[in-house]
């Protein structure tokens, strides 16, 4: 299953790889009659990548067990030019760029009119230990949710009906939800309804959006007037627990959230890796969903 995996995972990497690395070359600049070095290192962008991205997909949660006692071994049939563990931490850094831009074109889904926002929060340590805590003592920051406080980072998704993660963006722990720069980069490629929590509740983010073209939704709080929305609108916000499992399955399948990070640049891998894998996950959280167009309208049909 894992081989199957691996040779899946790598075909797109490295369609991708070559085709960046074209781009690549015809925005570079004239060397003229200077000598331009070009070492090609062991491993391959497409090979580091794929050994990323397949680190996520199982149930691995060490690196560096899984480097060494996986890849090194039962795998090296596949990576011929395989390097030792610190060598490969050291080339994972090359590849952010390549990366970042695979997850960006590649691993994201499309809007169908339905979608649901929320964020998690990622603690990168105890909180008995934030005095003490030194890796991220200028980037993270505390930060509230609904199990308490912690210190770190949120990490805000929208999906779409079926499961497919639309936008990302990773924030310090004390953003607002509600943040307009945050809400303006996020839905920029997404239409329809958006439905959310009550942290979401906001009469000017909801008016700049329903400018965008987009109706936000939520649940009244307890102390305001009930919300006049349509019979199908009250199911969908029933519905919005798809994202609660989507959040779910990034923590708890992919490791999205770990205490053990030694810089900031392998905190980025390890996200950017979580959220490439669960792109090649065969089965999503799904409401099985299907659109009919009827006299240019669209219609839900269970």
């Amino acid at each position: 299953m894992l081989r199957d995996k691996i040779i899946e995972i790598f075909v797109k990497v490295d369609d991708f790889c070559k085709e960046f690395e074209l781009e690549i070359k015809k925005h570079q600049l004239d060397a003229g009659n200077y000598k331009v070095r070009d070492r090609k290192p062991s491993l391959s962008e497409s090979e580091i990548i794929t050994i990323l991205i397949t680190f996520h997909s199982g149930h691995f949660t060490n690196l560096k067990h899984f480097y060494l006692e996986h890849i090194c071994i039962y795998y090296k049939d596949y990576f011929p030019s395989l390097v030792s563990y610190n060598r490969f931490i050291e080339l994972q850094q090359r590849v952010a760029i390549p990366m970042m831009i695979f997850l960006k074109t590649h691993c994201l889904g499309q809007s169908r009119g339905i979608n649901f926002i929320d964020s998690t929060h990622i603690k990168v340590c105890h909180n008995r230990r934030i005095h003490n805590h030194k890796v991220f003592a200028q980037v993270a920051e505390r930060g509230q949710c609904s199990i308490g406080w912690f210190y770190g980072f949120k990490l805000h998704l929208i999906i779409n009906d079926k499961g497919e993660i639309l936008s990302f963006y990773l924030t310090k722990g004390n953003v607002d939800d509600r943040n307009i720069k945050l809400m303006t980069a996020m839905t920029q490629d997404i239409f329809g309804k958006l439905f959310g929590d009550k942290g979401y509740i906001s009469k000017a983010l909801a008016d700049l959006l329903w400018g965008n073209g987009i109706q936000m939704i939520t649940k009244p709080r307890k102390n305001m007037k009930a919300f006049n929305i349509t019979q199908e609108d009250k199911i969908m916000l029933r519905k919005r627990a798809i994202i609660e499992c989507v959040n779910d399955e990034l923590k708890n399948i992919c490791k999205l959230q770990h205490t053990r990070h030694r810089s900031i640049n392998n905190f980025l891998m390890n996200t950017m890796g979580a959220l490439c894998a669960y792109h090649f996950f065969p089965k999503k959280p799904s409401l099985n969903i299907k659109f009919e167009e009827n006299n240019n309208q669209l219609f839900l049909a269970a």
